[in-house]
């Protein structure tokens, strides 16, 4: 049975191709929605980007018919603008207080509930309080679910195999095992233990082109004075260093080291080893795109609230403390940031660019949504590499959540590629402290 889906601002803002995604149901836009969308067009954050994306291809639907009366969508459904002026005596009188734009839209899903005999009426909406109160008045409401992933099922990027003495041997000695019967992800780490002694084990990655586990890259002095502290981050820095991988997801809670080893490693591969000609380093200045220019300053010093816990771990790197060494750190960051190998900016200004030869780290990337996920990682440009750090249980985005933020939409997706790697970092490391808080507060 068809359905008829009512849509929210907040879906499109989300998913500005929103509209061609329900199969072939009809889909119905209150005139208050693009009373809401205008109102961001000239916005120069991804909501702007959505809102002029929506207006342009619903531009470009006017020639396919009436939009008013109904148009004809591609994948079979229609699509049409309700112009009604509803009266809000749909609605409780307490409902109704304020003409506010929810409440609308609130009125246009139940009147055409009421009117709508042969199909169901769902409202679909990013708004968690719109669907409390569409929900307390009757009416069926949904979360926009496409691309939703459920967390308990989310790759993780590691797991343990058991294997026979003659195969950890095989392994030791060719430096390449091939495991029959187990299916790997490409790049997915694994414990290997020996069956015959459980003591014993070996730290592999699955090489997706040769079709066998290798050993990981022994870090013997450490990467600008970090060395692995547990598994999980001796699986993050493998993928880190490897120049192959051109993708990486760090998922962890606060205090894993996802950014000190993600900067860490970038500083290496750049000046180091030259690999890089930058380390461009940036996290969404939330709500994402804000114009910074409210605060005082060049854009260095507006960017620096946002980006502290970025110069803290720059400051732990190069050797440097708050009290004794505070002036060799700025010296030391300064000199980076004047030869052009390290660079800080927010994701406002990514957009339309091209970013070829680059170590690129977003920080807190599960405030992104997946549309602004894309944007990003499609500006990398040739023999870039992007890494993606954040904990999905702390996102403050309020129209996304840990199942379709952007940073599980890319896990989800780029697990089969041999261009990506996923590692999900479990120990705290910051300190005791730290880790106990974290596990009990």
């Amino acid at each position: 049975m068809k359905k008829r889906f009512i849509l929210d601002t907040s879906v499109l803002l989300h998913d500005p191709d929103a509209i061609f995604n329900f199969s072939d149901n009809e889909v119905i836009l209150p005139i208050i929605v693009l009373e809401e969308i205008d109102q961001f067009k000239k916005d120069v954050s991804e909501k702007g980007q959505s809102a002029r994306h929506v207006i342009r291809y619903l531009d470009d639907l006017r020639s396919h018919g009436t939009l008013s009366k109904g148009v004809k969508l591609a994948n079979g459904g229609t699509f049409m603008i309700d112009l009604s002026i509803q009266e809000m005596r749909e609605l409780p009188v307490e409902v109704s207080w304020g003409r506010r734009a929810q409440n609308i839209i609130l009125a246009v899903a139940l009147r055409h509930k009421r009117e709508s005999k042969s199909r169901p009426v769902i409202l679909v909406t990013k708004d968690s309080n719109l669907r409390v109160k569409g929900d307390a008045l009757g009416l069926t409401v949904e979360d926009y679910k496409f691309e939703k992933f459920n967390v308990d099922d989310l790759f993780g990027g590691t797991r343990e195999v058991s294997a026979t003495a003659q195969q950890m041997e095989a392994l030791f000695e060719k430096r390449s095992l091939q495991i029959k019967g187990v299916e790997f992800y490409p790049n997915e780490f694994t414990v290997l233990k020996d069956s015959s002694q459980p003591s014993h084990s070996a730290l592999v990655r699955y090489n997706g082109q040769t079709e066998s586990l290798v050993p990981l890259h022994g870090i013997k002095d450490g990467i600008w004075g970090i060395l692995p502290r547990n598994v999980e981050q001796s699986f993050a820095m493998d993928l880190l260093l490897n120049d192959s991988i051109k993708l990486v997801s760090l998922v962890g809670k606060a205090g894993t080291g996802k950014t000190l080893l993600a900067l860490a490693c970038g500083l290496a591969k750049t000046v180091d080893q030259g690999l890089y000609k930058r380390l461009l380093v940036s996290r969404p200045i939330f709500p994402m795109g804000k114009d910074i220019g409210y605060l005082p300053g060049d854009v260095e010093q507006k960017l620096n609230p946002w980006m502290q816990p970025i110069f803290d771990n720059l400051e732990f790197l190069l050797g440097g403390s708050r009290t004794d060494k505070a002036r060799f750190v700025h010296r030391g960051y300064q000199e980076l940031v004047n030869r052009g190998m390290l660079n800080i900016e927010p994701l406002t200004y990514i957009r339309g660019r091209s970013i070829p030869h680059q170590y690129l780290i977003v920080d807190e990337a599960q405030n992104l949504t997946p549309h602004e996920i894309k944007t990003i990682i499609t500006r990398a440009g040739e023999q870039t590499k992007v890494v993606l750090t954040g904990d999905i249980y702390q996102i403050d985005n309020p129209y996304i959540d840990m199942s379709t933020n952007g940073l599980t939409y890319v896990i989800a997706r780029f697990r089969s590629q041999s261009i990506a790697g996923h590692v999900s970092l479990i120990k705290g490391e910051r300190s005791d402290l730290a880790d106990i808080a974290t596990k009990i507060l």
